[in-house]
């Protein structure tokens, strides 16, 4: 049964160490600071010009859709996906797709939208779908949402000098703090071994509500089309596919057989299969979460102003089955602050 909590996870980051501000000098002439508040008058003017955007990060599992519906229903919002997988058609389950019921009407952009048959989409071409889309909605006078755990993709879309030949998060590239937009930054983040366990168990729910079913019926599609095996691009690389190769090798869909959970049991062959990939997923999507935790270290330490929401104690109260309680500090810890943060940067 799929968890009504948040379904993406980050983890607790250890205080960053910030470089200490410049002393102007003591004898600097007048003329000099009336020409530095002239230019910091400048920049203000010039970012009052630039579209406000609400970007909620967090890595997977951590519920960034949750709160962007929550946000979305108390200020005139529309939501612009930025998750890498989550821009193709299929695989709903296995992407972890908020469903269309749990919308509750609010409207989403760059959500399905791309055939995974037409290659990867890049993150200059996502850099121009996501302007589009943000421009669009300011024109109607609502709020742009980016929402979504692929930084690279936020990245691409908010950074005002985007290099499309470098990767401007792995490390070797310094972060450039200057952004096209005007952004406020909501960073929901959860301890890693909390994280860990609440995914696992998502993994487990996702199974029983469908994603070994539609992982069987992609892999015959693919087979008929004979090409899941040459390139793994796109949705190729979704979290689930890569870690089933080997059981469905084995045992392929469409050869007489159904694929369900319930066959599996009594087969040791197919269940030892099965065990692995799925403890392969769990695995891949740990080291996912450490990767995506990474790389928004490297935002905010580049200089981007991200306001971290603490839902470590929310989860904890989701691991031990209280619902009440989770919900009641999801509010005071998470949902609460990013109200008040969306409300001030409005103002």
């Amino acid at each position: 049964m799929r968890l009504s909590f948040p379904t993406s996870y980050s983890s607790r980051v250890p205080s960053l160490r910030f470089l200490p501000a410049i002393k102007p000098a003591r004898q600097r002439c007048r003329w000099v600071r009336m020409e530095s508040t002239t230019r910091r008058q400048r920049r203000k003017d010039k970012d009052n010009d630039k579209n406000k955007i609400v970007v909620i990060m967090g890595v997977t599992g951590t519920g960034k859709s949750r709160l962007s519906i929550e946000i979305a229903t108390r200020f005139p919002a529309e939501v612009i996906n930025s998750d890498k997988m989550q821009v193709y058609r299929g695989l709903d389950i296995t992407t972890n797709k908020i469903p269309m019921h749990e919308r509750l009407g609010v409207p989403h952009h760059l959500l399905g939208v791309v055939d995974p048959s037409d290659g990867e989409l890049s993150s200059s071409e996502y850099r121009l779908l996501g302007a589009s889309a943000i421009s669009a909605i300011s024109a109607r006078h609502r709020l742009p949402l980016v929402v979504g755990g692929s930084n690279s993709f936020i990245h691409a879309l908010v950074s005002d000098r985007f290099d499309p030949g470098s990767d401007g998060l792995d490390g070797l590239n310094s972060v450039s703090a200057e952004l096209r937009y005007d952004c406020c930054f909501l960073w929901v983040d959860v301890s890693l071994p909390v994280l860990y366990k609440y995914l696992a168990r998502r993994v487990d729910d996702m199974l029983h509500v469908g994603m070994f079913e539609e992982l069987a019926v992609f892999y015959e599609q693919e087979g008929k089309r004979k090409s899941h095996t040459a390139r793994r691009v796109g949705i190729r690389k979704a979290i689930g596919l890569p870690e089933f190769v080997n059981y469905f090798r084995v045992f392929r869909p469409g050869d007489g057989m159904t694929s369900t959970l319930t066959q599996l049991e009594g087969e040791v062959e197919r269940r030892v299969l099965f065990e692995e990939a799925v403890k392969a997923i769990k695995d891949n999507t740990n080291e996912l979460a450490k990767r995506q935790l990474e790389k928004i270290q490297r935002l905010r330490s580049g200089g981007w102003d991200l306001q971290r929401l603490d839902a470590t104690e929310a989860f904890r109260a989701v691991l031990a089955s209280d619902s009440v309680k989770s919900s009641e500090i999801w509010e005071s810890e998470v949902l609460g602050p990013s109200v008040k943060i969306v409300s001030r940067f409005l103002a």
